[in-house]
Parts: C-alpha cells; structure tokens; sequence
C-alpha cells in the first residue's frame, strides 16, 4: 500500500520590500512611514491564492505592520492560517543585545495576540539571524513564552546560517523546538531546497525535486516560506543599491505567482503547528499511554 503524501509547512514571513535586511544600508527606519506600503495589497493576493488551492499556512508577520494594519492580522486567522511572529521591527537577531532582543519579541508576541485574539506560538528571526554568536535568543524566546521558533537555515551563506545545526526539527531548549528552514544533504553539504531568492534563481524543476527528495529519502516534511513582495512585479524599485543586492531581491519576480501555483498543485501543505507541534503532543500522549 502506497505511503499518504508528507505534509509540508507552507510559511510567508510578512514584512514590506522596504523593510528587507538587504535594504538596510540604503532605507533609513525613519523613512519607513514615507514608503508606499504595499503589504496590505500583496498578502490578500495570497490569501486568495491559498484559497484557490484549500491551503492553510503559516504567517510569520512583524509588530510593525500590525499595528499599523490590524484588520489585515485578522483576516489572516479568519481564514484559517496560523498566526505567528517575525519580531516587531524587522531588526535581525545578531544585532540585537539580549535584551533589547527579548523586548523585540515579547513585544511583537504581545501585539498580535492583542490584535487577533489567538496564541501566538511561533517565531521567525528576520534573515534567519540566530546562529552560533546568539543561541541565547533561544532562551528569550522560550522566557517570552514561544513554543517553536524557525530562525535557522543550517547552510553557509555571506548574511546567515548555521550549516553545523541539525537539519529538522529539534527541542533546543526545554519546552521549545527548533524548525529548521529544509535543506538537502548532498556529498556532505547542505543545499538550499525551501523558497525565498533560491526559489526563484533556481529553474522549477529543480526546486520540486529537491523538496520531494526531502519528503521521498528523509522522510520529513519540508519548510517553504517566501515574501509577500516576492509575488509584486509593481513595487517601487529602490535606487542606488548594489548590483548584488538588486540581482537578489529582482531575480524572478515576474515569474514567482506561476511557480507557487505550481508548488501548491504538486505538494500537500499545511500549518507549522499542526504539522509540527499538534503531531508531537500526539505523540507524546501515545508514548505516555504505552
């Protein structure tokens, strides 16, 4: 008898183009109440997307735009998502004090229960920024009273990652898992398989096999998170940045809508919660009645 398909965890993390870590050098804080803001407008666009496909997500979303678009956190829980974190001001972890980390993500945390009237459960370091220099962020998080986070993608990468961390998810502190970004483990090294620039660099086909390789050979279900900007070929283009920079936020944009619907036809997806934590709670209760 065939094996059921592995569910996988959709994820968007909902923050604007401006507010991008790569934009940093070039977008000051103070100027982010001048910008068109465009999030509003991109994550009802995906809403309607998941809808088409009965999909429910997870939506990783920052303090910032809640405040400022209460009736957009709504909406999200309405429909079905999980409602999770990505910190208040889209600042990354590792330039944080541990401090000023932990009023980040309680705040945030604070918000958006005010704001939707659910658990907020999950949380997401903007650029993936918990890594070697920081695991205290991982004790702010459980003390703030999160129940997973994923904020590490274990890859080398010039902004981020922690190639050297385990590949799915773990308890990195009690009471507290870790959910790494996917990975594909080839010839001793880790392959980015799981969204954002590489989904869109990389043809398709590429992309779809490496996460079924994940779910067909490992065994376990992936991770797969993108940007609300990632699907807005209209957005305002941001002058005077690197060639770099403007290759990685650019690359593709026009072709991202085609590629998720794709993605949503060819894999089954799910909330980081239930496919995650509700599983592991089953299981304990099974481990505990045995």
């Amino acid at each position: 008898m065939p094996s059921l398909p592995i569910a996988n965890a959709l994820t968007i993390d909902v923050e604007d183009y401006f507010q991008v870590s790569a934009f940093a050098p070039y977008i000051a804080r103070s100027e982010w109440n001048t910008r068109e803001c465009r999030v509003e407008r991109n994550i009802h666009f995906v809403l309607e997307m998941l809808a088409r496909h009965n999909t429910q997500a997870t939506f990783f979303t920052l303090g910032w735009i809640a405040e400022r678009y209460p009736q957009l956190v709504r909406d999200i829980v309405a429909q079905g998502h999980e409602l999770a974190s990505h910190g208040y001001g889209h600042e990354r972890a590792s330039d944080q004090t541990e401090a000023a980390f932990f009023t980040d993500v309680h705040l945030a945390k604070i918000i958006l229960e005010d704001l939707s009237g659910v658990q907020v459960r999950g949380y997401r370091a903007p650029s993936f920024s918990i890594g070697k220099r920081n695991l205290w962020a991982f004790d702010c998080l459980a003390r703030a009273g999160y129940s997973y986070s994923s904020s590490v993608y274990p890859i080398k990468h010039d902004h981020y990652g922690m190639p050297d961390s385990p590949r799915f998810a773990y308890e990195v502190r009690p009471g507290l898992m870790e959910i790494p970004i996917t990975t594909l483990r080839v010839l001793k090294r880790n392959l980015p398989s799981s969204g954002g620039g590489y989904f869109r660099l990389l043809p398709y086909a590429v992309s779809r096999w490496m996460l079924g390789r994940v779910n067909a050979t490992d065994r376990e279900p992936g991770v797969f998170y993108f940007h609300p900007w990632e699907i807005d070929t209209e957005q305002p283009r941001v002058a005077g940045i690197s060639s770099k920079t403007r290759f990685r936020h650019y690359v593709n944009i026009h072709r991202m809508e085609s590629r998720l619907n794709r993605l949503l036809s060819d894999f089954k997806w799910g909330r980081m919660d239930q496919i995650f934590l509700d599983k592991l709670t089953q299981h304990a209760a099974t481990t505990a009645l045995t």
